[in-house]
């Protein structure tokens, strides 16, 4: 299988145009070559790891004059089979195809009820929300209820506001 073949299999499987395909084995080659280059294993659970190869200067022959040559110090890549691969190689049957990933539907029509709402409630609601993404991002796992108990005292905090405004209208 060439670079082509393996764009358009990419591209069947995946539901991907053929463009979007070849950008991401492109990426994928890059990122490979990449992380190799600095020294750093690529490791692809279930399918194996790619490794950089140094390989030292040595002294060899020259197969038709049996002179000696120098070979310099290279790089090269060295790949190890996961156990994932293995197991697919030894296999009776063909290796399954992975699931096609479908795209996620469109976000809903924001309703036309909160574009009524005023200015004031749009801004206290936003600082209610923005509030509790900042606190979501500090807090811990165990502790991601708390934010709610911020958006319900925003909440209310929002609700005794308009009762006082409304009151001191009335007087």
């Amino acid at each position: 299988m060439n670079k082509t073949e393996l764009i358009d299999a990419i591209s069947s499987d995946t539901g991907l145009s053929r463009r979007q395909a070849e950008s991401a084995l492109d990426a994928f080659v890059f990122q490979v070559t990449a992380g190799v280059w600095a020294g750093n294993p690529v490791r692809i659970t279930g399918f194996g790891t790619f490794k950089l190869r140094e390989r030292a200067a040595r002294r060899g022959r020259n197969p038709q004059t049996g002179a000696a040559v120098k070979i310099k110090a290279s790089r090269g890549i060295g790949f190890t089979p996961g156990l994932g691969l293995k197991a697919d190689l030894n296999a009776k049957r063909a290796p399954r195809k992975p699931a096609t990933v479908t795209a996620a539907p469109a976000p809903a029509p924001v309703a036309k009820k909160a574009a009524a709402k005023s200015p004031a409630v749009k801004t206290t609601a936003s600082k209610a929300v923005a509030k509790k993404t900042a606190t979501a991002a500090k807090a811990p796992a165990a502790a991601k209820k708390a934010p709610t108990k911020t958006v319900a005292k925003a909440a209310a905090a929002k609700k005794t506001t308009t009762a006082k405004k409304a009151g001191a209208k009335r007087a």
